[in-house]
């Protein structure tokens, strides 16, 4: 049985898993900080499901890309929580989890979320006869580069995250913008995402950022024009 959590972005989501099969989820849309959302909204789920913390076997939660503020939030509470009840965690890739959405519907999944400065954080995955496959690693890429890779490969071409519609030009290919309710990272695609995946001590649980963060890359900047 996995718990799994996101707070990568502006959204919110927690689920519970056994063996794959969907318990409880909840999920949030809005622009309350997830430092007075999550834990209230993980809490009550398992009481809705009547299922103890305990009786997990593994906590996942998304470890990046994503919000740096957002992720610090994630993994600080599923550290507190892991460590609390003697559980492992496992880390997932905030777009393998968007990516897991789309089992059972074939294509390339290109997830991108906003990454601001006219680049995405991206990841394309295949989807067929209900597998997930990488096809890329996580990157921070410009949006113009994306959308002209894009171009270059074939076959239908789902856009899923909060910077798909960065990339949405379907009048001129064939792009499919992913619908509301599979767009962004859910904690069923976390779930999803963890099965099979080494578990770590809660302590070991980091975020990653893929690039530094705006203060760091301007005060760079400024040390290299002194």
């Amino acid at each position: 049985m996995i718990l799994g959590i996101d707070s990568s972005a502006i959204t919110a989501g927690c689920a519970l898993c056994d063996g794959g099969r969907l318990i409880a989820e909840q999920f949030l849309n809005t622009k309350h900080t997830h430092s007075q959302t999550l834990l209230p909204m993980v809490e009550a789920m398992l009481k809705s499901a009547d299922i103890m913390l305990s009786d997990v076997d593994a906590i996942a939660v998304t470890s990046g890309p994503g919000s740096f503020t957002g992720l610090r939030i994630g993994i600080a509470s599923v550290k507190g929580m892991a460590m609390g009840v003697n559980k492992p965690c496992i880390e997932v890739s905030t777009l393998e989890a968007i990516a897991y959405n789309f089992v059972g519907i074939d294509g390339i999944i290109c997830c991108a979320m906003d990454a601001r400065c006219g680049q995405v954080y991206n990841a394309l995955f295949k989807s067929e006869n209900g597998v997930i496959t990488r096809i890329t690693e996580d990157r921070a890429i410009k949006s113009v580069d994306l959308y002209e890779e894009l171009k270059t490969l074939g076959g239908s071409i789902i856009l899923a995250g909060d910077g798909a519609e960065l990339l949405d030009d379907a009048t001129e290919h064939s792009f499919t913008l992913a619908p509301v309710a599979l767009r962004y990272q859910r904690g069923l695609g976390v779930c999803l995402a963890a099965e099979g995946k080494q578990t770590i001590d809660a302590a070991a649980l980091m975020p990653s950022y893929l690039r530094l963060p705006q203060a760091e890359r301007e005060r760079l900047e400024r040390e290299s024009k002194a």
